[in-house]
């Protein structure tokens, strides 16, 4: 269930972050969301759990701040596992959209500055499949890379 809320707005997604920048991973269900935050989180480099499934965003001023609903925060579910705790982040600023698509769907170049809307305010979104051996290189990348902007 999408829609607005008392405290902002819950979408169907998965949110996680390095360093407190959230990369907000949208998707059908079954398109990998869970399973590429898995596979960053393994990383071990930083990387951290926010929420799966559901975010709560909500806006502070030019930024997009996304948190996991109370009675899921601390759960990723993992399939053939089923839901499993683990360490997560209260919250992060979302800096980035990946729109996780089948791989056909993924431009071999993508738009310069192609953004996508989220309360108010245009952030980058680029589509990746999440079930590429590369993606979380990929995610990772590209968040460097709007950093540096």
């Amino acid at each position: 269930m999408s829609g607005p809320t008392a405290d902002g707005e819950t979408v169907h997604a998965t949110l996680v972050a390095l360093a407190g920048a959230g990369v907000l991973l949208r998707g059908a269900s079954g398109a990998g969301k869970s399973d590429l935050a898995l596979r960053l989180i393994g990383l071990s480099n930083g990387w951290q759990l926010v929420s799966d499934d559901q975010v709560v965003l909500s806006r502070a001023g030019n930024r997009v701040v996304g948190r996991a609903p109370a009675a899921i925060a601390g759960k990723l579910e993992v399939r053939g596992l089923g839901v499993v705790e683990m360490p997560a982040a209260e919250s992060a600023d979302v800096r980035l959209i990946v729109d996780l698509v089948a791989r056909q769907e993924v431009p071999r170049l993508p738009l310069d500055g192609e953004t996508a809307p989220l309360l108010g305010l245009a952030l980058p979104r680029f589509r990746l499949n999440a079930l590429d051996a590369s993606a979380p290189d990929k995610v990772a990348l590209l968040l460097a890379q709007i950093d540096k902007l």
